[in-house]
């Protein structure tokens, strides 16, 4: 078990703490620390808490565990909104806690995002850690935790169980575990699009994966390759049967397609995207169009670390489609930031960087993003909404 230093204390020694414990710690304290800030100034602003963890998308979610897909919605502007534009694996999972523990559907998506959060944090820590090392992988789950757009780890939404699939799908694939990396990107597959990102990751590694030295086939080459085409085969399996079920579903080939068209989803390659900036750019939202400029040299900056850095392959085809996939559907711009929230590879950056600064530094400054991530999550969902 790793072991990480702790600052020393007055009349002791240097106490240390084995390094998932530690990450785990952190993420419950930071994920309090977030909901304190957001039950305060529900109390300040008359707002109910639970209310803003539970709308939007939430809603959607807990009315197909209730009743299963065929809702549609019809909006003020003519489009029809329908519920199969929610992938099924947790509004399943709701139904089923629900059933089980007989918690309301809304409470049982609350304790499934929570439980997700923490087995996330576990993955992220795992993955940082394969990648560099134990006080790294403390940090970026810190960092992943506290990120402004971090209250949608603790609302009713995927983003928690999703972020866990990615996290141990990730840490399977650098460990060589294909069928397991196969079989978690399946279950992804049933939770949200952004899985074919993954698909591509266990796909590249099946392609590129370790090529043994020696020249003469064994059995234990051949086993590998089985295992790495097997992963492959897994990996799509779960997002291909929700786009099939939905398209006979719709009588249409492209029914999700469609469905993600009516919503303002669709895929434009990002152009709707860059051409509300530019709009911005050009009237009174000139600073908002500047910061959000410089969100996007950040974003590359990141992408381009994670493709300098000499990560594995699947890491960095991860991390730049889902990147991609974030940034190119055609609206709900103010939703972007939560789409790029399971991205944790981007902080692999600064959690590098931050690895080097004493301890009492590091402490402090994830203290201040807590507390900025609180406020942000308490500003966003008491106003503007919905993430």
């Amino acid at each position: 078990m790793f072991m990480i230093p702790l600052p020393r204390f007055a009349g002791g020694g240097e106490v240390k703490v084995p390094g998932l414990r530690l990450a785990l710690a952190a993420h419950v304290v930071i994920r309090a620390l977030v909901l304190t800030i957001l039950y305060f100034a529900g109390l300040f602003n008359g707002a109910s808490p639970h209310h803003a963890l539970t709308r939007w998308d939430a809603a959607w979610y807990g009315r197909i565990a209730e009743h299963g897909y065929g809702h549609v919605h019809m909006a003020s502007d003519g489009r029809r909104l329908s519920d199969y534009a929610f992938f099924p694996l947790y509004p399943l999972a709701e139904h089923a806690l629900s059933a089980v523990t007989g918690l309301p559907v809304v409470h049982a998506g609350l304790a499934i995002s929570a439980v997700s959060s923490l087995v996330a944090a576990a993955g992220i820590y795992r993955v940082g850690t394969q990648l560099h090392d134990a006080r790294t992988g403390v940090i970026l789950v810190c960092l992943w935790s506290s990120v402004p757009v971090a209250i949608v780890q603790s609302m009713a939404y995927t983003e928690s169980l999703f972020t866990a699939f990615v996290a141990w799908s990730l840490y399977a694939v650098l460990v060589h575990r294909y069928v397991l990396a196969g079989s978690l990107v399946a279950l992804a597959g049933l939770t949200r699009a952004m899985s074919a990102a993954l698909v591509a990751a266990v796909v590249s590694a099946a392609l590129l994966g370790p090529v043994e030295r020696s020249h003469a086939h064994t059995p234990d080459q051949s086993d590998s390759r089985s295992r790495r085409l097997l992963g492959a085969l897994l990996a799509p399996i779960g997002l291909v049967t929700y786009l099939v079920f939905v398209g006979w579903s719709q009588h249409r080939a492209f029914g999700y397609l469609d469905v993600a068209n009516d919503w303002g989803n669709g895929i434009d390659g990002g152009y709707a995207f860059f051409a509300w900036i530019l709009q911005m750019l050009g009237d009174k939202d000139f600073p908002l169009g500047i910061a959000l400029l410089l969100g996007i040299a950040l974003l590359g900056a990141a992408l381009g670390h994670t493709a300098s850095r000499g990560y594995p392959w699947p890491v960095f085809i991860f991390t730049l489609t889902a990147v991609l996939m974030s940034l190119s559907t055609s609206h709900y711009f103010g939703s972007r930031p939560r789409y790029l929230l399971p991205i944790f590879t981007l902080l692999l950056w600064p959690s590098e960087r931050l690895a080097g600064l004493p301890n009492s530094r590091v402490v402090l400054l994830v203290s201040c993003l807590s507390a900025a991530s609180g406020i942000y999550g308490a500003v966003w969902l008491y106003g503007p909404g919905p993430p």
